[in-house]
């Protein structure tokens, strides 16, 4: 529940700015103000059944919008060979020729997705 939780504040902030003014309203309730359904629905006077439904559409486009454009993949990929770059870089030994052209390859994988 928990990574599901994270996985969408993160589509969110990628693509929260697609969605309707009411679904980005419903979300920053839902998920940085962390009010229920119940909640929610008192601020916004509509029914609980409906704070649950406009959820369920953005989550859903949300994760559309990640299927056609993939910037939280792209996202967590750069993370990965950016932690790759500075775990080689901060080793104690001297960096050896296959390294270095690891490093490099890392390097422009790096700069083909900016």
């Amino acid at each position: 529940m928990l990574e599901k939780t994270v996985t969408l504040s993160q589509l969110f902030d990628f693509y929260g700015g697609l969605l309707t003014p009411r679904q980005q309203e419903i979300m920053r309730y839902y998920f940085y103000d962390d009010f229920s359904l119940g909640e929610i629905a008192e601020n916004l006077d509509i029914s609980r059944q409906g704070v649950h439904d406009h959820l369920q559409r953005a989550e859903k486009q949300l994760r559309e919008f990640e299927e056609i454009l993939g910037l939280l993949e792209s996202y967590h990929d750069l993370q990965e060979e950016t932690d790759y770059l500075l775990e080689k870089l901060k080793g104690e030994k001297p960096i050896v020729r296959e390294e270095r052209r690891d490093l490099i390859e890392a390097v422009k994988r790096i700069k083909n997705c900016l």
